[in-house]
């Protein structure tokens, strides 16, 4: 992972914890307010990682799948920069391994990013992430596997704009929108090399001062 953060303006990081602002970016105490904030204008919806299955060469169970070189699953960085965060959160979200572990602990272990103050955290946006229970059987049996890497993160424009007319609103929730881009590149059964898909995806990450970030969820459209 890239350990120098896409400073909007060349801000530094006191500036970066001092940006949130503007009546409008104040609903950024509640989820539902970040995600109307970032849907505005008419922004297209993110896309959701994608999942590819491959006809299956025999009939088989995801508890038989082989477990073979296993992609341990990842953990939150402790990082005070929201998009260095971002960047590992969207690497973490985009990427799985069927052979090396079940669904449950990939749901678990993507909670696991989240914030603590239940009030912000959006834990649907982060099970969406995660294949469905069927879905997840058949990608199994084909030993399903994707890793991610990524490109770049910034903070949205607009929504950069907007904290700076404002900066005081920050000190409530310190709630900041991370757009990251990248690729999923999947492989299963049989394949070297299944292909790569570009992904971009707005999060949104919180990082209090005297906390490591902690993610709060992943935002319905994107803010380039």
């Amino acid at each position: 992972m890239p350990s120098r953060p896409m400073n909007p303006g060349g801000a530094s990081p006191v500036r970066r914890r001092a940006l949130l602002g503007t009546p409008v970016l104040a609903v950024l105490v509640a989820l539902a307010g970040l995600a109307a904030y970032l849907t505005r204008d008419g922004r297209s919806p993110s896309k959701t990682p994608a999942v590819h299955t491959s006809s299956p060469a025999a009939p088989s169970t995801a508890s038989s799948a082989p477990r073979t070189h296993p992609r341990a699953l990842a953990v939150p960085p402790k990082t005070h920069d929201p998009v260095v965060f971002g960047k590992a959160a969207a690497v973490a979200l985009w990427s799985y391994d069927t052979r090396a572990y079940s669904r449950t602990e990939l749901r678990t272990a993507l909670r696991g990013w989240l914030t603590s103050e239940d009030k912000y955290a959006d834990r649907t946006s982060v099970d969406k992430a995660v294949p469905s229970p069927v879905l997840w059987k058949e990608m199994a049996a084909n030993g399903q596997h994707a890793k991610a890497t990524v490109n770049e993160g910034h903070f949205p424009d607009s929504f950069t704009r907007a904290l700076q007319s404002d900066p005081g609103a920050i000190t409530q929730a310190y709630i900041y929108a991370v757009t990251v881009s990248g690729k999923q590149s999947i492989a299963w059964k049989g394949s070297h090399d299944g292909g790569a898909e570009s992904r971009t995806t707005t999060l949104a990450v919180q990082c209090r001062p005297h906390q490591p970030c902690a993610l709060v969820g992943v935002m319905p459209s994107v803010a380039p």
